[in-house]
């Protein structure tokens, strides 16, 4: 197998979290929460600033504006709905990366809106319609073989598969749900293990023991896990070891 030379580190950031500025210079890309699920102007232009001062690229994060639940709640709304949510998210996010100068990279959705999005074909043509409607320009980061990358690859979007080193993994390959014991992970020996045996293998262990073949190309922490630090240092070092560089 080919090993990769580069590999795209990227973290959900703006969320109100106490280690962005730490993590900044760790990562490649960053995840900007839009102001739904997390975030107000303030933290997106905090967060973009931060984001160009180490050049890293700018990603938007829209997601339900369920604050009391960070957006991980499911919803059941309409595809108007969901293409209205996203597209405002996205205006705002837009006004304010342009008042900086700030290139935008590519589009996450998140939390709950990015797991409805990935299983339902109606959810993805909603967002993915946003994203070309504003940002036809940009990469859409989501999970491979699922509906949003067939709903990019339709709307003539460039797509990124996305894998995640702190959660653990269904036989399906989907996300073990946040509520069930042991699908975060906050080792960070274990998480970076996690992270080559994608890179490398192109496969990840299931909780359940079973193999699932994945295929990515960025890798992805939640900046408001406890263990984020350690993780990234964990894997980044892992990655260096492996002779793989961090960049988007």
């Amino acid at each position: 197998m080919t090993i990769m030379q580069c590999i795209d580190l990227n973290c959900d950031l703006g969320e109100g979290g106490a280690h962005d500025s730490e993590i900044m210079p760790l990562i490649s890309s960053a995840n900007i929460a839009c102001g739904g699920h997390a975030g107000d102007e303030a933290t997106m232009r905090a967060t973009m600033r931060l984001a160009l001062m180490h050049g890293v690229a700018i990603g938007a994060h829209p997601g339900y504006e369920d604050r009391q639940h960070m957006g991980r709640r499911p919803m059941g709304f309409s595809s108007d709905a969901i293409y209205d949510l996203v597209r405002r998210q996205l205006e705002r996010f837009v006004r304010i990366s342009n008042e900086l100068g700030a290139d935008i990279h590519h589009v996450k959705a998140h939390g709950a809106l990015y797991n409805q999005a990935d299983a339902d074909s109606l959810v993805a043509n909603a967002v993915t319609n946003a994203i070309r409607d504003m940002l036809p320009q940009v990469v859409i980061y989501a999970p491979p073989n699922g509906c949003m990358m067939s709903a990019a690859k339709s709307a003539d979007l460039r797509f990124r598969a996305e894998g995640f080193i702190d959660r653990r993994y269904n036989a399906d390959g989907s996300l073990v749900p946040r509520g069930q014991a042991g699908a975060v992970i906050d080792d960070p020996t274990a998480a970076s293990a996690q992270a080559m045996e994608m890179l490398l293998e192109g496969k990840v262990t299931s909780m359940g023991g079973s193999v699932v073949p994945i295929k990515i190309g960025t890798l992805c922490v939640h900046g408001d896990s406890e263990s984020v630090l350690k993780i990234l240092k964990s894997t980044r070092l892992a990655l260096e070891s492996a002779g793989l560089r961090v960049c988007h």
